[in-house]
């Protein structure tokens, strides 16, 4: 009892030093309370302007489930392998039947000893969010442990890979496949986005496959098509979350929603979570690009 007390003070005391260094956006961090009111689950916020270096939050220090986007901290691990030259970015790998991860993967539905190049992998793992392509990169990364190392070499202490790795089964039981907070799952992408993770060659290939991303339909469907953004949603029954980077005209700005133990455990589009990445996604374009009309198309509720 006393060991967790004191780890749970040293938290508190990381986050208010951390806070202590920022300075507040105070009229946007009142529009994410207001926005947040009566949402049924916890929820958890990051937002910061590249540009100015202010910040809005909300419970941005409490840890979340990854779902998908514990893929980003795995694409890390690759690319730490690859410029060890402890891989070939440019290799063919041979599939094998004992890699599916049962779903509607694209590599899943290869057949065993077809051929397929490691940047490929990679790609379907961002890109699609293909699962068996998610969990052979975990593995060739040199399982979460590994990656977990290189999160923290990089700051990032609470951003976690759980599943399949060894020491962690009570952290998978209560966050699942991977685990992280807002502040830190936004700062990742702004290593990436700066060239630090790894260095600055690994960073933009990394970040490369995250400005092509399939599943568009939520925080993204809210910021113009021509403006790039590089992202990573993650969905389970009762947790939804986005990390986005937005290189917005006036600015570039980082988000990430992350929510846990949801009472819509709902997949259609309106499920509470989704609404809400949503809406904070539409409220932050309009807050940091006043000027734009932009809305999405007239009949796009179709394609989504």
């Amino acid at each position: 009892m006393k060991t967790f007390r004191l780890i749970l003070l040293l938290i508190t005391i990381s986050a208010h030093l951390f806070a202590q260094e920022e300075k507040v956006d105070i009229k946007l961090t009142k529009m994410l309370t207001e926005l947040t009111k009566g949402f049924n689950g916890d929820v958890g916020i990051y937002v910061k302007s590249l540009k100015t270096g202010k910040v809005a939050s909300l419970n941005a220090d409490s840890i979340f489930p990854t779902a998908s986007m514990v893929k980003v901290p795995i694409t890390c691990g690759i690319f730490n392998k690859i410029e060890k030259g402890e891989l070939d970015y440019h290799a063919q790998l041979t599939y094998k039947d004992s890699l599916l991860y049962a779903g509607e993967d694209i590599l899943g539905s290869f057949k065993s000893g077809e051929k397929i190049w490691l940047s490929k992998v990679l790609m379907l793992m961002i890109t699609t969010s293909d699962n068996t392509a998610s969990l052979w990169s975990q593995s060739l990364a040199g399982t979460g442990t590994a990656i977990n190392e290189l999160m923290e070499q990089n700051g990032l202490k609470y951003t976690r890979v759980n599943s399949r790795t060894p020491g962690r089964q009570a952290n998978q039981k209560q966050y699942g496949w991977g685990q992280t907070t807002p502040r830190e799952m936004a700062t990742l992408l702004t290593l990436i986005r700066d060239g630090k993770m790894i260095n600055p060659a690994a960073s933009e290939r990394i970040y490369r496959n995250l400005i092509r991303i399939y599943f568009d339909h939520e925080a993204l469907s809210q910021i113009p098509p021509y403006i790039q953004a590089a992202s990573k949603s993650g969905a389970v029954n009762a947790a939804r979350s986005e990390v986005v980077l937005v290189n917005a005209p006036h600015g570039d700005y980082v988000f990430c929603i992350a929510t846990n133990n949801q009472k819509d455990t709902s997949w259609q589009s309106n499920n509470e979570g989704y609404v809400l990445i949503r809406k904070l996604s539409k409220m932050l374009w309009q807050y940091f690009e006043p000027r734009s009309n932009w809305q999405p198309a007239a009949g796009m509720e179709k394609y989504n």
